[in-house]
């Protein structure tokens, strides 16, 4: 097999900032949010009432300050959002003065930042606004928890279209915050052939197998090409074919040795497949130039972060 320039890791994974998400699809989710909370959006029926009836019928003081603090130690994910929420809240002359940054790793107690304004707006648009914090938090802090399992390594960790439906971006985003690294965002911006896709054409094995990832590359141009394999003699025809990485799908970890000394200089490699925290160090040494898991975002937890009035 001949050898040939293989693209760098900088050129076959992104980290999404905030600066990359449509704000209209950010403030279309909140929408979508408030009118669960405020009109019973989802249900058949309905209610014969609307609006936060318990601050209508209690609140009666006009301004207030609250602050937001981390009750367990978490890596912060989502402060961007608080000013769209409170703009779809319509609460305009409320104001929040952060005290942390998105991506930093916060003890318990620490300070996040202070809300000012409208006590009845706020406390309307509270459950919401603390929603979205503690679940982007919950997986920037689980991805920092990987992160740290897979130590100071030249390779990747990647997360994968596990997301939840609609959340898509922001979950990247709090991947991003949390220290790893985004693969492809959807279907559309990466040929990555699994394989059902090459058992549905027939094409698992050898020149079959590499006539498969030669069309995909006519069909896509300027696409990069991904192919999953489980076996290490699928291996040989990926890197003929001139795909850009091979997905090494649920393999050992002396499996993954000769894998990578295989495809060493001739095409990049990601590990996938029952990756958890525990088996993070095991990968850490082999060279690998990427490790994928959905577990950063679908087996994270939210994280306890309170909103205390002053």
């Amino acid at each position: 097999m001949s050898r040939r320039k293989i693209a760098p890791l900088s050129a076959l994974c992104e980290r999404i900032g905030w600066n990359d998400i449509d704000p209209q699809w950010v403030r279309r989710l909140i929408r979508m949010a408030r009118s669960e909370d405020l009109a019973g959006a989802g249900l058949a029926a309905k209610p014969a009432h609307t609006g936060d009836v318990t601050t209508r019928a209690v609140v009666r003081r006009g301004s207030g300050r609250a602050e937001l603090r981390a009750r367990r130690p978490l890596t912060l994910c989502g402060l961007p959002l608080l000013p769209l929420i409170l703009e779809v809240y319509r609460v305009p002359d409320a104001t929040f003065k952060p005290a942390a940054r998105d991506g930093d790793r916060l003890p318990a107690g620490a300070l996040i930042g202070t809300f000012s304004g409208p006590a009845a707006g706020l406390l309307t648009a509270e459950r919401v606004l603390l929603n979205f914090l503690q679940h982007l938090s919950g997986i920037a802090t689980q991805t920092s928890a990987y992160v740290d399992a897979l130590g100071d390594t030249r390779t990747r960790l990647l997360d994968t279209r596990k997301t939840t439906p609609g959340f898509r971006v922001l979950e990247k985003y709090a991947v991003a915050c949390g220290g790893a690294w985004n693969h492809r965002i959807g279907l559309f911006d990466r040929v990555l052939i699994k394989d059902n896709h090459l058992a549905a054409a027939g094409a698992s094995r050898g020149e079959r197998l590499a006539s498969a990832i030669r069309e995909a590359r006519r069909r896509s141009p300027g696409l990069r090409i991904e192919v999953e394999v489980d076996h290490l003699e699928q291996i040989p025809p990926v890197i003929e074919a001139g795909a850009d990485i091979v997905m090494l799908d649920n393999f050992t970890v002396p499996q993954l040795r000769r894998a990578v000394a295989l495809c060493r200089g001739r095409i990049r490699t990601e590990a996938s497949g029952g990756v958890t925290r525990k088996f993070l160090p095991k990968l850490a040494g082999l060279g690998l130039d990427f490790i994928s898991t959905g577990a950063l975002v679908h087996q994270s937890s939210w994280v306890d972060i309170g909103l205390d009035w002053l």
